[in-house]
């Protein structure tokens, strides 16, 4: 049985930091594409980024460029969003999601696929 738990979503005041947390149980972490979507209240939802099996390639939706940095460790079947100088309009459902498509090159994607597991989310709000 696949499992996806996400932690770590909060309140936070504009510029703030927060540490995304994503524990996926039931697959061989090691060798899947792992990512984050968020979708806020009226929005469609959005790849936020991703990073391959490998860990040699990343992307980053654009406005969160320079802001939010993705890791893994396969060791420990985890994957962290680290979230730095935080907006409003960061606040969204945060959503952790295992066995996706992810491409880092120039003109990137983070796709979900009809194999992907998703997580329950975690809300980010981000005040004024």
């Amino acid at each position: 049985q696949v499992q996806v738990v996400e932690s770590g979503g909060g309140l936070v005041q504009t510029g703030g930091s927060l540490r995304l947390s994503c524990i996926v149980s039931g697959l061989v972490f090691k060798y899947i594409n792992v990512g984050w979507f968020r979708q806020a209240p009226g929005e469609e939802r959005e790849g936020v980024s991703c990073v391959t099996w490998i860990g040699s390639s990343t992307y980053y939706l654009d406005s969160v460029k320079g802001r939010f940095t993705i890791s893994r460790d396969n060791a420990k079947n985890t994957l962290w969003l680290q979230m730095n100088s935080l907006k409003p309009q960061d606040t969204a459902m945060y959503y952790c999601a295992a066995s996706v498509s992810c491409d880092g090159n120039s003109g990137g994607y983070l796709k979900a696929r009809a194999d992907t597991y998703w997580g329950q989310g975690t809300q980010v709000t981000v005040s004024e």
